[in-house]
């Protein structure tokens, strides 16, 4: 499955309040489903030295699929396709990797 396929499936399972009119309530899902993905992280850390088994694993997949498909619902709030923005992506990380500016601050190095 490409993102393409991706967003537009995921798109048919959005429930939630102005759907196709507010960024508002996938934005604040991203975030507390980043939050949830750092948890499992710190807990990995605390209780297991940081080394992942595979049920870990399993629940990091799971927290990371909910990342996703929040993050393709904003992006669909605004009319944004994943893949270009996944392509626009690399594109800048490898323009700052030839540049040699990878490491430092700003969005615009």
């Amino acid at each position: 499955m490409d993102f393409q396929e991706y967003q537009k499936k995921s798109r048919e399972t959005a429930i939630y309040p102005s759907v196709g009119k507010s960024f508002v309530y996938p934005t604040m899902g991203l975030t507390g489903e980043a939050g949830e993905v750092s948890e499992k992280i710190k807990k990995l850390f605390r209780d297991k030295n940081g080394e992942a088994d595979e049920e870990t694993k399993k629940e990091l997949q799971k927290e990371l699929g909910d990342v996703l498909w929040y993050l393709s619902q904003i992006a669909t709030e605004f009319d944004l396709s994943l893949n270009e923005i996944a392509e626009k992506n690399i594109e800048k990380l490898f323009s700052r990797k030839k540049r040699g500016t990878l490491h430092g601050n700003g969005d615009n190095r």
